[in-house]
């Protein structure tokens, strides 16, 4: 692909995914906007806004050098690091469902944790492209000490890293989120070529402490429970699985119609984020469910061919992560709403209800086309 070449196929993918999903969440916000508010576009709106703001970023990021992004990414990240930090400071902080997760700013309430998504991607591809891996060298003596430098340098300041994001996530009570931020940086450290056992360790230590947090809260271990089991509490912890299988499984091959769901009425918990994936299928089907899974793997294959072109070390580390990301965070929406894997209370990505989650993504896919141009 030429230099200065617009990629006019992811593009036109993530328009398709953010249009359709805006639509489909007109009506199916419609009963929710009107009871809360009094009005059926409230929500609708909302998105809107969110969804403008998202592509005005995602331009300035598109226009921005690569460059420039490199070095102000710490500067980013000690600026998401201190929203996340003021989330606690009274008055600020918004506290929803029994977490602090957001920051009032005016009329404006934004959840710095989906920023932290794509700051981290900056900042870690940042600095392992300055870092110097994959020497092919085969002197034992070099590979000693080459070894002795990955450990030192390169594996315990991202270890350390990775454990001063979680301590902040945990306090925030957000472990999907985390676990997705961590899985994508990992995805973006194995891609810079670091010793494979690196890898291994991080994933064991990963595996032992979500198993420890899973243990510490109640709540989460009854989220485990409730996937095994959810026929013990069907009106309580199971009921939005329950009601998420009932929606897929109503819709039939062709679905009942878009608009025509019956489980937005109050019926399916957060059917306009966590959820949205099981109204789809209401509404679509198996049909309208396959052709959206195909849209992401396109957009998947978009990303790693946009990373495999890629020259730039820097660019290519933060094409993977941001494919990465979008790609796990479907994942984890899709197989929770499928039943698959327990409730992570994910929002699907340029599809569900949410300015924070809406508006990053969108400045992402400006950053992607970004490097797509300069490749």
């Amino acid at each position: 692909m030429p230099k200065n070449h617009f990629n006019y196929y992811l593009f036109f993918t993530v328009i398709s995914l953010t249009v359709f999903g805006v639509l489909f969440l007109s009506t199916l916000s419609a009963p929710a906007s009107f009871r809360v508010f009094g009005v059926t576009n409230y929500y609708f709106f909302h998105q809107l806004a969110a969804i403008a703001v998202g592509l005005i970023l995602g331009a300035v990021a598109f226009k921005t050098p690569l460059h420039i992004l490199k070095k102000w990414a710490p500067i980013l990240i000690f600026i998401n690091l201190a929203l996340l930090i003021a989330v606690f400071i009274p008055g600020i902080g918004s506290k929803f469902w029994g977490a602090k997760r957001w920051i009032n700013i005016g009329i404006i309430t934004l959840q710095p944790s989906e920023l932290l998504k794509i700051t981290t991607i900056l900042y870690v591809s940042a600095w392992l492209s300055n870092k110097s891996l994959g020497n092919s060298k085969k002197d034992r003596a070099f590979s000693i000490k080459k070894g002795y430098y990955e450990l030192i340098h390169i594996f315990v300041p991202f270890a350390i890293f990775l454990i001063a994001i979680s301590a902040i996530m945990v306090f925030q009570k957000d472990i999907t989120t985390l676990g997705i931020i961590n899985l994508t940086l990992l995805s973006i450290y194995f891609s810079a070529k670091t010793p494979f056992w690196h890898t291994l360790l991080i994933i064991a230590g990963g595996i032992g402490t979500l198993l420890f947090f899973i243990k510490l809260e109640p709540y989460r271990m009854a989220r485990l429970t409730t996937f095994f089991h959810p026929e013990t509490d069907p009106l309580g912890k199971g009921l939005q699985i329950k009601q998420s299988l009932i929606a897929l499984g109503s819709g039939g091959f062709f679905g009942k119609g878009l608009g025509m769901s019956s489980q937005k009425f109050g019926f399916l918990p957060q059917s306009m984020s966590d959820s949205i994936f099981a109204i789809l299928g209401e509404e679509t089907g198996i049909l309208g469910c396959i052709i959206l899974i195909i849209i992401f793997l396109f957009f998947l294959y978009l990303g790693l061919k946009i990373a495999r072109s890629s020259t730039d070390k820097f660019s290519k580390l933060t094409a993977i992560g941001i494919t990465s990301w979008i790609m796990i965070q479907t994942f984890i929406s899709i197989g929770s709403a499928a039943g698959v894997i327990p409730l992570g209370g994910i929002p699907l990505p340029f599809f569900s209800y949410g300015g924070s989650h809406i508006f990053v993504e969108l400045t992402s896919m400006g950053i992607l086309l970004n490097i797509s141009k300069n490749t």
